[in-house]
């Protein structure tokens, strides 16, 4: 077997099911199978997977036991060459394991120094996550991610190394650490390391496993070629409580790695929580966060018009509807430039690569996406990278 893609779930029913809609799609020419670990949701995700994709190997935990430990049980059940550690709230293409199946066996990529390959990940609204590659978070790297000074000398080699900003997000090339929402990498290889560190904090599971590849003398790679949708669901928002917690994530990793003996770790805490005051300050002059932006209208982009006047009765709203069998999948200027627009994309007429592809190219402040997962009654989407995604039921 070629690929086993492991996805870890924990109350994201809607998500889980979009996602694992999409993998089927993405596996369609490939010898693979879906491997979802439940950490004992108490939503209905494993009535749903029994459901609706009884094909699934689903394993089902007694209990929360973590992201490391439940992504090591379902690679100790996989039979792929390759694995794909994938989050639930994530939509892939349908070329992206077979793009990244290419790259990996071409000469590009050094066979036997391959370590973990990402991918370009983008949020609900079709942001760039940056994220999706990383430096080893030293001290100083650390420092600067939790002060924000990244982004205030964002093309410095000095300030820009947490996310390896000198390597564009549209190129392909080495990067040290790798987020772990997608991971594609050899099964021995994982194994070979020991998986995920079952100790780890949150937060630094990834950094660590990336980080111990390198260690092997392995390399890994950024591919920009395809793209993924990573809505963060579940996604903390970024507040003191998110900074202490990156905070002790980071200890985690400096003690295991820098400072085993723990000679270290009490400068670097005062460190970070050097760090830590200076963003509360930051956050204190910035003020109150942004009003969510409320829809005032929706353009349904199907084949279906009855679905037009059933979204018109879920959203009391206008819902206009843009027929797909006698008009292009366009953005047109007009609707551009209208505030507080949400595109609603069918899958049952629009690919999740063209899904994918209308949220990239379209960045604009004010418009927002939802999907229609294919055989689905709701709509799912995210608008920024802080918020839960959002579910409304159509049935």
């Amino acid at each position: 077997m070629q690929l086993s893609v492991i996805i870890l779930n924990y109350n994201v029913r809607y998500f889980l099911e979009l996602c694992v809609l999409s993998v089927q799609n993405a596996l369609e020419t490939i010898d693979g199978e879906i491997i979802v670990i439940d950490n004992n949701s108490f939503d209905d995700s494993c009535a749903m997977m029994k459901h609706r994709f009884p094909n699934v190997k689903l394993i089902q935990n007694n209990e929360n036991i973590g992201f490391p430990k439940g992504n090591n049980i379902g690679v100790a059940q996989a039979k792929g060459e390759y694995i794909c550690i994938l989050n639930p709230d994530t939509v892939v293409a349908e070329d992206t394991f077979v793009k990244i199946l290419n790259f990996v066996t071409s000469d590009a990529v050094e066979k036997n120094s391959l370590g973990i390959v990402g991918c370009k990940l983008i949020d609900g609204a079709g942001n760039f996550l940056p994220e999706s590659k990383r430096g080893v978070p030293t001290p100083w790297v650390a420092f600067t991610k939790v002060t924000s000074l990244y982004k205030l000398f964002s093309k410095s080699k000095t300030f820009g190394k947490y996310y390896a900003q000198d390597l564009n997000e549209n190129q392909t090339g080495k990067v040290d650490i790798l987020v772990g929402a997608f991971m594609f990498l050899k099964r021995d290889l994982y194994v070979e390391v020991g998986g995920f560190d079952e100790d780890c904090f949150m937060y630094s599971d990834d950094i660590d496993l990336s980080y111990r590849i390198l260690l092997k003398g392995k390399s890994n790679y950024y591919f920009h070629e395809t793209t993924v949708i990573h809505y963060k669901g579940e996604s903390t928002v970024k507040d003191e409580t998110y900074m202490k917690r990156f905070q002790q994530a980071m200890n985690f990793f400096y003690k295991k790695h820098f400072s085993p003996d723990g000679s270290g770790s009490a400068l670097f805490s005062i460190f970070m929580k050097t760090g830590i005051v200076f963003f509360s300050l930051v956050k204190m002059f910035q003020g109150k966060s942004v009003i969510k932006t409320v829809p005032k209208s929706y353009l349904l982009y199907s084949e279906n018009e009855k679905l037009a006047d059933k979204l018109h009765l879920v959203l009391q709203n206008k819902v206009r509807f843009h027929d797909l069998k006698t008009e292009k999948m366009v953005i047109s200027s007009s609707v551009k430039n209208k505030k507080a627009v949400e595109f609603i994309l069918d899958n049952e007429f629009i690919s999740f690569k063209e899904c994918i592809a209308i949220l990239e190219s379209s960045r604009i402040k004010g418009i927002t996406f939802k999907i229609i997962p294919k055989t689905a009654n709701f709509l799912i989407g995210s608008n920024n990278s802080n918020e839960r995604g959002e579910i409304i039921e159509i049935e």
